[in-house]
């Protein structure tokens, strides 16, 4: 049976790639925040679960360590971990900069970069990374500049892990989502068209799609996965 694992297990986006990956017969392997609070119903979706702290590398190192012992091997990571805050130039600081970069990058790389070296041992595996329209275009980062520069690295990792598996089926893709369709969004955006808005089920849908055979060809994938404009 083929496993998965997901950060941010317990967000929006983490549960949606738990349910589908879970329904499609993987075992789904949780890694959540200390502080998170795991729905009761969604407890039978996981084949395992960690409390990890995702900023420690000496944490996630073991932790990715004891799945390898038990699993043998590491199939896809999806890393679904993050945050976001808005600020233009003016009153953007470097600290608040760096912050961003430890939660979008650092939480990131942190477990990306175990779980690509086992994948390049067993010489198969998917990674897939979040990434912005703030980070993959300048132009879309106004007023929200600590989070754009920090999602950009996003990209340039993706890059770089797949120059270095070149010759393995190992794969790094970006997700890179619209405004996405959540309880949260419609209460801080209540006059918006939620018709132009991604769901979370459609983002694990896409992300699924590529760890099957039909997509086994595909390299260096960036999933724009937006509507309308």
């Amino acid at each position: 049976m083929p496993n998965v694992i997901i950060t941010g297990a317990a967000g929006n986006m983490g549960q949606a790639m738990v349910k589908k990956f879970a329904g499609e017969g993987y075992d789904v392997i949780g890694l959540f925040s200390p502080r998170d609070v795991i729905p009761a119903k969604d407890n039978s979706l996981f084949a395992d679960k960690y409390a990890v702290d995702l900023l420690s590398e000496t944490e996630v190192e073991n932790t990715v360590r004891l799945i390898i012992e038990k699993y043998t091997r590491i199939d896809v990571l999806v890393c679904t971990a993050g945050g976001f805050a808005s600020g233009n130039i003016m009153n953007t600081t470097a600290g608040d900069i760096n912050k961003q970069f430890r939660l979008n990058f650092d939480t990131a790389y942190i477990i990306a970069r175990p779980v690509f070296a086992q994948m390049m041992k067993q010489q198969s595996g998917r990674i897939f990374l979040v990434g912005s329209r703030p980070g993959l275009s300048a132009k879309n980062s106004a007023g929200m500049i600590a989070y754009g520069l920090s999602k950009s690295l996003i990209f340039r990792l993706a890059e770089l892990m797949n120059e270095e598996a070149k010759g393995k089926n190992v794969v790094t893709g970006v997700i890179v989502p619209g405004t996405i369709d959540t309880k949260q969004n419609r209460e801080s955006m209540p006059d918006a068209d939620f018709s132009t808005w991604v769901t979370a089920g459609e983002i694990a849908d896409a992300v699924y799609f590529y760890c099957t055979d039909k997509a086994a060809s595909l390299r260096e994938p960036v999933l724009k996965l937006y509507k309308g404009v």
